[in-house]
């Protein structure tokens, strides 16, 4: 699996997972925050630019990652976040080992099927996979997900890379998770992170998994999109979710 680090000389560890379509340079900001004090770790995605295996599912993704924690770091972890489909593993990786980290941050993860989106997913992508590829295409995408302008030269050499077949695969896996069990058991502080100008379905995901993980805080960010707070407001997260 492919890592980027900071902070390498640091005891504490913390691990944050990317969005889909997205690879570890979206957490760059927040690193560069944490480094001084803990040992970033930001994996690179099964089936996305620079990952060694394609993607197959969301459990095998977080198998994958709780392995590399145990091989790493003797099981145990200071903190866990995610964005997206990373908050849909990190929240899967916390399910299986429930001890495995001191704190978490979920970011905008949907836990409520999308049927109507997951059945269009695969025609639309066979349909619309080699815009993909086009500078034009990709600048409204990106303007879409409100990111840092910064960021763009990355997320087109990134997205560009990912084949049709690993879209199609997390695209797919995502918009049919579900929540998973022993939710109850996470031993972690939680933070739960949404942007209150998401989609209905983000937003109740987010409180739904408030009223089930129990030692967990729900924060509703006002007039915010999807992902915006960690990628955008990299000091304001950095202070809600390492303390």
């Amino acid at each position: 699996m492919k890592v980027v680090e900071y902070g390498k000389e640091n005891k504490k560890v913390v691990v944050l997972l990317h969005g889909g379509g997205l690879s570890w340079w979206s957490y760059r900001k927040v690193a560069e925050l944490l480094k001084d004090s803990y040992r970033v770790v930001l994996p690179v995605l099964d089936g996305h630019s620079g990952s060694d295996v394609g993607f197959t599912s969301i459990e095998d993704n977080a198998n994958r990652i709780i392995k590399f924690i145990e091989d790493e770091f003797s099981s145990h972890v200071y903190a866990i976040g995610g964005l997206s489909l990373g908050g849909q593993i990190a929240l899967q990786i916390l399910s299986m080992r429930p001890s495995i980290s001191d704190y978490a941050a979920i970011e905008s993860a949907s836990i409520i099927p999308s049927k109507i989106t997951n059945a269009l997913t695969k025609p639309m992508l066979a349909m619309s996979y080699g815009l993909v590829k086009q500078r034009w295409f990709s600048k409204l995408q990106f303007k879409e997900l409100k990111m840092d302008a910064a960021l763009f030269e990355e997320y087109y050499a990134d997205t560009s890379k990912i084949t049709k077949k690993d879209m199609i695969a997390f695209l797919k896996s995502s918009t049919s998770y579900v929540i998973p069990e022993n939710m109850e058991k996470i031993e972690a502080k939680v933070s739960i992170i949404v942007g209150e100008l998401e989609q209905r379905k983000m937003i109740e995901s987010a409180k739904i998994l408030n009223s089930k993980i129990p030692n967990s805080f729900l924060s509703i960010k006002a007039g915010l999109y999807h992902g915006e707070f960690s990628i955008n407001y990299p000091e304001k997260y950095v202070s809600e979710f390492c303390k």
